[in-house]
């Protein structure tokens, strides 16, 4: 734990030095963020809300740096790292917000790691791959720059009802943006050249009311293969030919073969001019480069490389499985469950089989019995579904199983996440009104 060296100089560091202390220490939400303001020389989180900036002081000259780990397993597990700085006209968060990147073309496996730096956690499989993806993220980021539109991910908002079912024909590589000032929503489609029906096309816009205009930009997905079109509802005010315009002004896109970022032939971890404690630098690290370790409560799924998930590290023993198994398929065929309750249950059952697939050895329960024990139907599982026909019973079902988890498997973060799902289940069943009890 390396909350002792962080000394957060923003609010935005306030705030996430306070997560991890409640996460840590078990404090309640409102005294993490005293401690926290406390860290960074403020009396408390109000003082910081009045004192500190909420993020860092803007740069004179804004850019951030994109970081993609690979390891080429077709020759010889070669391995390294590329790195691309983008100069921008603002900070990144100005032209995208943080939660709006994950809907952007090249951002999606991208995790921020810095106000400066963003990391990718999957390794990829060569460093041409890995160059391709990054320039990907810089045309993406480039349109936003330009352009001014947000990435829009509802997309039944989008759409007219009736443009569900008539789409855009030979619609292609499509992503869905809005103007932030408008809220106009515009749909950008990318398909291979010459591949469109143009007269299709302008079919549809007549039926549609919609315009669709091709821009001379090679585009964001596939430049030089790909064609870049805009389309937006006719029947707006919406300026299509500005925004057209804008985009066919728009600088050569970056790509592989003219690659101008950074490659390093190891893992060793990239560090940019912001980070500067210890937990930057562990907040840093690439996860798809790291081991999976056994801890005192917890083993990991697979010990392959980069592998995150993890589970407790005791055995519930077949016999305890079935019963699990038993209480868990009484509950989700009950007529006294919610909807709610059915999707916690039947998320504890996959989680539960997978646990009992690595705690048994093999040649136990092959076959059909394997399946029997969470999801099919046996002849020992009457009695449970009896107690299920009234909500005391499930009640009480529910609590034997939550002991046999506790009793099984130490204490810890994957076997918490179970325990709340019953306990969620057992919160929602108790409102219940049931004609039964």
């Amino acid at each position: 734990m390396l909350i002792g060296d962080v000394r957060p100089t923003t609010l935005d560091g306030v705030k996430s030095l306070a997560a991890q202390l409640r996460k840590e220490q078990g404090l309640k939400h409102s005294i993490a963020l005293d401690r926290a303001a406390k860290a960074a020389n403020c009396t408390n989180f109000r003082n910081a809300q009045r004192t500190l900036p909420k993020r860092g002081a803007a740069l004179s000259h804004p850019y951030v740096l994109l970081t993609i780990y690979w390891n080429d397993k077709e020759k010889q597990h070669r391995s390294g790292r590329e790195t691309l700085k983008i100069e921008l006209s603002q900070p990144i968060l100005d032209i995208c917000g943080k939660s709006q990147l994950k809907y952007v073309r090249g951002f999606g496996g991208l995790r921020m790691v810095a106000d400066d730096h963003f990391v990718c956690d999957t390794l990829a499989g060569t460093h041409t791959y890995a160059r391709e993806c990054l320039c990907t993220a810089e045309r993406s980021l480039r349109f936003m720059e330009h352009t001014g539109l947000r990435p829009f991910h509802e997309h039944r908002k989008a759409y007219r009802n009736h443009l569900t079912t008539d789409k855009l024909p030979d619609s292609d590589h499509a992503t869905d943006w809005v103007d932030p000032v408008s809220g106009q929503f515009v749909l950008i489609d990318e398909p291979y050249g010459n591949s469109p029906d143009e007269a299709e096309r302008a079919a549809w816009a007549a039926r549609s009311g919609w315009r669709i205009i091709k821009t001379s930009w090679p585009g964001m997905y596939n430049p030089y293969n790909c064609d870049l079109y805009v389309a937006t509802d006719g029947a707006s005010t919406y300026d299509l030919d500005a925004l057209v315009a804008k985009i066919d002004a728009m600088p050569a896109p970056l790509l592989e073969t003219n690659w101008s970022g950074e490659s390093s032939p190891s893992w060793d971890t990239f560090l940019s001019p912001m980070a500067k404690t210890r937990q930057d630098v562990r907040r840093a690290r690439c996860r798809g480069t790291i081991y999976p370790v056994s801890s005192a409560t917890t083993v990991p799924h697979s010990y392959s490389l980069g592998s995150s998930a993890r589970r407790p590290a005791g055995k519930m023993g077949i016999e305890g499985h079935i019963d699990a198994g038993r209480i868990i398929k009484a509950v989700l065929r009950s007529g006294q469950r919610t909807y709610a309750v059915y999707n916690r249950m039947n998320s504890l059952r996959s989680t539960l089989e997978d646990w009992m697939s690595l705690e048994i050895s093999r040649g136990q329960l092959e076959g059909s019995e394997f399946f029997e024990v969470y999801y099919r139907e046996a002849q020992g599982d009457t009695p449970y579904r009896e107690m299920a026909k009234s909500r005391t019973g499930i009640i009480a079902m529910l609590g034997d199983l939550k002991h046999k988890l506790q009793t099984a498997y130490p204490d810890c973060a994957p076997l918490r996440k179970q325990l709340h799902r019953i306990d969620m289940s057992v919160s929602l069943i108790s409102r219940m009104k049931s004609a039964n009890d």
